[in-house]
């Protein structure tokens, strides 16, 4: 660790005062070779991974819209992480979704808030009203992901979407042209 530019590191372990408060003991020259080694790699590959990534993103929405109505992206559409697609579809409720999506690598939460029922705070903060903070899921997709994977999510989404309306009351309502935020359900 150089002294400039100065960065505050957490020690791991306690001790080493001839280490400035880090480990103390000899540091495992193969370990700081090979993490090294894992940094120039990235590097070397970081544009290419980028630019690869979102275009999976955008072949999983662009899949996704093209085959249902009501599909909402959860966040800026410029300035995001393209391995997360935070999706929410009106009138189907998210956990269902997740049930029904077994191959897909998808989640309705954050781990932080998976035992409360309460709709997502940072949805609630985007200004997603909360009928429809219940409605998202969150694609992972990364470096290993490949087309057939995508286009896999994508049909098996479509189907359990339309399968989820079909069962949904309040998708029938909508379509009857009730609008259901003028109901009083008490």
């Amino acid at each position: 660790m150089k002294r400039r530019p100065r960065i505050k590191v957490e020690p791991q372990m306690n001790g080493g005062g001839q280490e400035r408060g880090i480990r103390s003991g000899t540091v495992p020259t193969p370990l700081v070779v090979g993490m090294g080694v894992a940094c120039e790699l990235a590097m070397k590959k970081m544009e290419y991974n980028v630019k690869r990534i979102k275009g999976l993103h955008e072949r999983l929405l662009n899949g996704i819209r093209s085959k249902i109505d009501g599909v909402m992206v959860n966040g800026s559409t410029q300035r995001r992480y393209a391995g997360n697609l935070n999706i929410l579809f009106a009138y189907v409720e998210g956990e269902s979704l997740l049930m029904g999506l077994k191959e897909v690598v998808v989640s309705s939460g954050s781990a932080c808030t998976s035992v409360s029922l309460e709709p997502s705070y940072v949805l609630r903060a985007l200004g997603v009203e909360e009928d429809m903070a219940h409605t998202y899921i969150r694609f992972g997709i990364g470096r290993f992901t490949i087309e057939a994977k995508v286009d896999r999510a994508v049909k098996l989404t479509v189907k359990q979407v339309e399968k989820l309306k079909d069962l949904s009351p309040l998708y029938e309502m909508v379509k009857e042209g009730i609008d259901i935020k003028n109901i009083q359900w008490s």
